[in-house]
């Protein structure tokens, strides 16, 4: 009885029971419809290895593959009034915010950082699109200023990465007063001489396409974004006319002289390095300027000694060889 129960029963079960999957180890591409293994897209910086369609990817996880060694230090901005205009239509302001908060775990659509990229210390600003679409709000207004003081303050060049749907409805005229306000702390940079680089990415509409996201000293945009201030659609239906295809993407603008660059996301960093060194008289970056991750460069570190020390030894062995043959 004792083998039937503990061996035959749970045999039988574990041939017909169905095995949870965890769902999130696949990721289908929205470009392509390749099913990507989360793991190797996470590594591959969330672009598609099938069709190269650059997917959405989080301001932590953006910075964590730009600073040197993914290591940075978050600036603190000031909180604005939780919800000034009392503004509800399906749901109260401050449940959206919460709900918001918990699905993505950040405070608000914007991360603000310092740190440095090839030994170049920069500050950095971020939209998360996932965060009630990346909208500009006070928070947002507070973030750029923040961002803008601190970079002043320590004499660093200024990156903004854009991802946004325009100005956050929920606050009515006080969201677009942040596009005065974010330019005049763009201002403050210009006045400091300090680069001011912006990167544009999937996608930037509405009232941040009108203010900060185009006054970038360097304006880069990430491939196949979509730039705008109104939407493709919204134009068809005012004109009435059919609009040529690839239409307010970044490879349309940079054809049309609104963009300096488009640059794909594994080559972002690289491509900033020499713009940011450049831009503040640095010399341009060798190969063994940019910083290794700390353990190639102990083993290296470790290994380079005891070869230098190897190496006469060895030399004078062959010549004394040598003199001995003659």
């Amino acid at each position: 009885m004792n083998w039937i129960t503990n061996y035959v029963r749970p045999r039988i079960n574990s041939i017909f029971s169905r095995r949870e999957t965890p769902e999130n180890l696949w990721s289908k591409c929205s470009e392509c419809g390749t099913m990507l293994f989360h793991r190797e897209l996470s590594e591959n910086l969330n672009v598609c290895t099938n069709c190269g369609h650059h997917m959405a990817l989080r301001p932590r996880e953006r910075f964590e593959a730009l600073f040197d060694n993914g290591i940075f230090t978050e600036i603190d901005v000031p909180e604005p009034l939780a919800d000034p205009l009392k503004f509800r239509d399906q749901k109260r302001y401050p449940d959206r915010m919460k709900a918001a908060r918990t699905q993505t775990a950040e405070s608000e659509a914007m991360l603000v950082a310092q740190g440095e990229i090839g030994r170049t210390p920069i500050v950095a600003a971020a939209q998360d699109f996932s965060f009630m679409g990346g909208s500009m709000g006070m928070y947002v207004g507070n973030a750029i200023i923040a961002a803008a003081e601190r970079a002043v303050q320590l004499k660093r060049p200024l990156i903004l990465f854009s991802a946004a749907g325009g100005a956050r409805m929920q606050e009515g005229i006080l969201s677009l007063m942040q596009m005065p306000r974010t330019t005049v702390a763009v201002q403050m940079l210009k006045e400091a001489n300090l680069p001011y680089i912006v990167v544009l990415t999937h996608p930037t509409t509405g009232g941040v396409t009108a203010s900060y996201a185009m006054l970038g000293d360097v304006q880069i945009a990430e491939p196949n974004a979509l730039i705008c201030f109104a939407g493709p659609r919204v134009i068809e239906q005012t004109i009435r006319e059919t609009l040529p295809e690839g239409f307010q993407r970044s490879e349309y603008l940079l054809d049309h002289g609104m963009l300096d660059r488009v640059t794909p996301r594994g080559e972002m960093r690289d491509e900033l390095i020499s713009i940011v060194r450049m831009l503040m008289g640095e010399t341009p970056p060798v190969k063994g300027d940019l910083p290794a991750p700390q353990a190639e460069d102990e083993t290296t570190e470790a290994a380079t000694p005891q070869a230098e020390e190897i190496a006469p030894d060895t030399q004078g062995d062959e010549t004394s060889a040598e003199g001995d043959r003659a």
